[in-house]
C-alpha cells in the first residue's frame, strides 16, 4: 500500500521539462528572398506607357502597374550612360565616372576627374552586392558603361552577360549605327559575340535573359536580371506586324497628341488637372503627310514590341512559379530622343548611301528612323523638353515597381513624392534584405550610395523619402538642375533653353510654365548656392563656348570613325592622285605630239 502511494506521488513534470530542454529547437524558415528583374527602356518619354497616359499599347507594363506602384515624380539623367551608372550603383553620375558620355564629351573634359566616360572603380554595382549574398546575376542588352574587359558587365558583378557596349545599334542585324561606330560591339561574358540570323533586339534580349534564368533554376538561389532594351533608341525599328497597327494613329500631329496625352494623364491621376502645359519652341508647324507621321508610327510600334516581350518574360516566370516572388522594376533611362541625324547636309549625303529613308518604309529593316524634336515633345507630354535637356521632359520618366506576393505593396497606387534613379539600388537591396555597403569594399574605398530606399513609398507609409531641405544636384553637358523639396532650379543651354537659371514648383507646375525667380528671389539665391556647393563637391566642369550635344556627337563620331578611315586611306588616295595626275600629263603629251604631226 505504501508502494502504491509512492507511485501516485511521482510527478511527471520533471520528465516533461527535461524532454523539452533536450528537444531540438523548432526550425524557423528563413524569409524567402525575392528575385529581381530590372526592365530598362531606352529613350521613352513620360507618357509613353499606357498607364501614364499613352495611346501606345503597353498591356504588360500596365499589368505590372496594376499589381504595383507608379511613380509620377521620378527623375533620371538626361542621357543614357549617366542614368545607367546611377541605376547600377546608387551613386551620382560624376562620382561614378559618367560626368559625360564618350559620344558627347568635349575634348577639354577628356580624362578629368569624374569624366572617365566609363563606370569607374570607385563604385560597386548592385550586381556585385547581390552576388556576394548568394544571388545569381544576369545582364542582357545595352550596357554603355565601358567596353574593355575590366569594364564590361561580367567584370562588374554579373555571372552571365550578353551586352552591347555602344549607345545603340541596328535592331535587325549585327551592324552599328553607321557613321557613329565601326562595328556593333556585342559581347557575351566579355568575349565577342555573334547575333542569330533571326535577330530582333527586344525578342533576343528577353530570350537570352530567360535562358540565363532557366540555367540556374535548380540551384535554389534567387536571381537578379538586368534586362536592357534598345527600344526606342535610334534607329527606331519594329517588326511589320506592329508597324501596321499604328498607320493611322498619328495623322492629327504632335500638338494634338501632346494635348491628348495630357488629358489621359490627368484622368489617370498622374498629374493634376490644373497643371499647365507649354508648346515647345522646337516644335514645327504640323503639315499632314505620310512622311510626317511615319516616324511616330515606327516609334509606337517599337514600344509595343518591347512590351510584348516583357509579357513573354512574365508569362514564363508565371509558368515556372517565379512570378509571385519577383520584384519588377520598369523605367526609362531618359526622355525621348529629339536628334535627327539628317539635319546636316554631310550627314544626309552619307546616311542616304547606307540607309533607306523612304517614308513608307520607316521602321523597317535597313532604315534609320528617328522621331525628331516635334514628336519627342509629344512623347514627353505634358512636360517641357526631352532627352539631353535638364527640363522635366528630359529627366522625368515613368517608373513602375511591383512585387506580386508582397501584400504590403498595394497594387494600382501612384506615388507623387520626388524620387531619383539613385534610389533604386538601395530600394532593391532593402527588399532583398541586403545591407548597404560600407566605406570599403574588398579592400578599396568606395563612394557611398546617395539614394534612399523607396520602401516607405511602396508600402504607403510615407508621401516622400527626401526631406524638403535636402538639395539634390544634377548636371550633364552644361544642362543643370538643383532639386529641393517641391522646387527645382534649372538651367538649359540652347536649343531647349537660354542658358539662364529658372525656378519652378514642379509639384504644382510639372510642365515648368511659371518661372518663380522674380517672385521668390531668396529661394532662387539659396538654391544657386546649393548648386554651387554640389558642383564643387562633384567636380562639375564648365562647358566650352558654343557647346551642344548634337554638335559634339557629330564631331566625336567623325574623330572616332571617319578620321581614322581617312588617315588609313590617305596613302592610297595620294597614290591614286599621283596615278591620275601622271595619266592626265601623259594624255596631254600625247595630244601635243598628235597636233605636231
Amino acid at each position: 500500500m505504501a508502494r502504491a502511494a509512492m507511485k501516485r506521488r511521482v510527478s511527471p513534470w520533471p520528465i516533461l521539462i527535461a524532454a523539452w530542454c533536450l528537444a531540438p529547437a523548432p526550425v524557423t524558415a528563413a524569409p524567402r528572398r525575392p528575385n529581381i528583374v530590372i526592365l530598362l527602356a531606352d529613350d521613352w518619354g513620360f507618357t509613353d506607357v499606357g498607364s501614364f497616359g499613352s495611346e501606345i499599347r503597353t498591356p504588360n507594363i500596365d499589368a505590372l502597374a496594376a499589381r504595383g506602384v507608379r511613380f509620377s515624380n521620378f527623375h533620371v539623367a538626361g542621357s543614357c550612360s549617366p542614368t545607367r551608372a546611377m541605376l547600377q550603383t546608387g551613386v551620382r553620375n560624376h562620382r561614378a565616372g559618367l560626368g559625360n558620355m564618350p559620344e558627347t564629351i568635349p575634348p577639354e573634359h577628356v580624362g578629368k576627374p569624374g569624366y572617365d566616360t566609363v563606370l569607374n572603380d570607385r563604385v560597386v554595382t548592385i550586381a556585385q552586392l547581390l552576388r556576394d549574398q548568394g544571388y545569381r546575376t544576369y545582364f542582357t542588352g545595352k550596357w554603355h558603361l565601358g567596353k574593355t574587359p575590366t569594364k564590361l558587365p561580367h567584370a562588374r558583378g554579373y555571372d552571365r552577360a550578353f551586352a552591347l557596349a555602344d549607345a545603340g545599334a541596328d535592331n535587325f542585324e549585327q551592324k552599328p549605327i553607321i557613321g557613329m561606330y565601326d562595328k556593333a560591339d556585342w559581347t557575351e561574358d566579355g568575349r565577342p559575340a555573334t547575333l542569330p540570323p533571326d535577330y530582333y533586339s527586344s525578342t533576343f534580349i528577353v530570350n537570352k535573359a530567360v535562358s540565363y534564368i532557366d540555367s540556374g533554376h535548380g540551384s535554389g538561389r534567387p536571381f537578379f536580371a538586368s534586362i536592357n532594351f534598345l527600344a526606342n533608341h535610334i534607329p527606331v525599328q519594329a517588326p511589320d506586324a506592329y508597324l501596321q497597327r499604328y498607320r493611322d494613329t498619328y495623322r492629327a500631329g504632335w500638338d494634338a497628341l501632346r494635348s491628348a496625352r495630357r488629358a489621359r494623364a490627368v484622368a489617370l491621376g498622374i498629374i493634376s488637372g490644373d497643371a499647365a502645359m507649354v508648346r515647345m519652341e522646337t516644335s514645327a508647324r504640323w503639315q499632314p503627310s505620310i512622311e510626317a507621321s511615319a516616324a511616330m508610327t515606327a516609334y509606337a510600334a517599337m514600344a509595343e514590341a518591347a512590351d510584348h516581350e516583357i509579357g513573354r518574360l512574365v508569362a514564363h516566370l508565371k509558368a515556372t512559379g517565379a512570378y509571385d516572388h519577383t520584384v519588377f522594376v520598369f523605367l526609362s533611362d531618359n526622355g525621348p530622343e529629339p536628334l535627327d541625324p539628317r539635319t546636316r547636309l554631310i550627314n544626309r549625303l552619307f546616311l542616304s548611301a547606307n540607309y533607306d529613308f523612304t517614308p513608307e518604309h520607316a521602321g523597317q529593316r535597313g532604315t534609320l528612323t528617328s522621331i525628331g524634336p516635334s514628336w519627342a515633345s509629344a512623347a514627353a507630354a505634358p512636360l517641357r523638353g526631352y532627352k539631353f535637356s535638364a527640363a522635366e521632359g528630359g529627366l522625368r520618366v515613368p517608373l513602375v515597381i511591383a512585387w506580386p506576393a508582397n501584400r504590403a505593396i498595394r497594387g494600382g497606387r501612384i506615388a507623387h513624392g520626388f524620387t531619383d534613379v539613385t534610389d533604386i539600388a538601395p530600394t532593391l537591396l532593402a527588399l532583398a534584405g541586403v545591407p548597404l555597403p560600407g566605406p570599403r569594399y574588398r579592400g578599396r574605398m568606395i563612394e557611398p550610395m546617395t539614394g534612399r530606399s523607396l520602401v516607405p513609398l511602396l508600402e504607403g507609409k510615407a508621401a516622400t523619402i527626401h526631406p524638403d531641405d535636402q538639395p539634390i544636384g544634377y548636371e550633364l553637358s552644361g544642362n543643370a538642375a538643383l532639386f529641393k523639396g517641391r522646387y527645382k532650379l534649372v538651367k538649359n543651354l540652347p536649343p531647349t533653353g537660354d542658358g539662364g537659371w529658372h525656378l519652378y514648383d514642379i509639384v504644382a507646375d510639372p510642365g515648368e510654365t511659371r518661372d518663380l525667380t522674380a517672385a521668390d528671389p531668396a529661394r532662387a539665391r539659396t538654391m544657386r548656392a546649393d548648386y554651387a556647393a554640389f558642383a564643387a563637391r562633384d567636380g562639375v566642369l564648365p562647358m566650352p563656348a558654343g557647346y551642344t550635344a548634337a554638335g559634339q556627337i557629330n564631331a566625336n563620331a567623325f574623330d572616332t570613325v571617319a578620321r581614322p578611315k581617312l588617315e588609313r586611306a590617305a596613302p592610297f588616295a595620294a597614290l591614286a592622285l599621283l596615278v591620275l595626275l601622271a595619266g592626265a600629263l601623259g594624255w596631254r603629251l600625247r595630244r601635243r605630239r598628235a597636233r605636231r604631226r
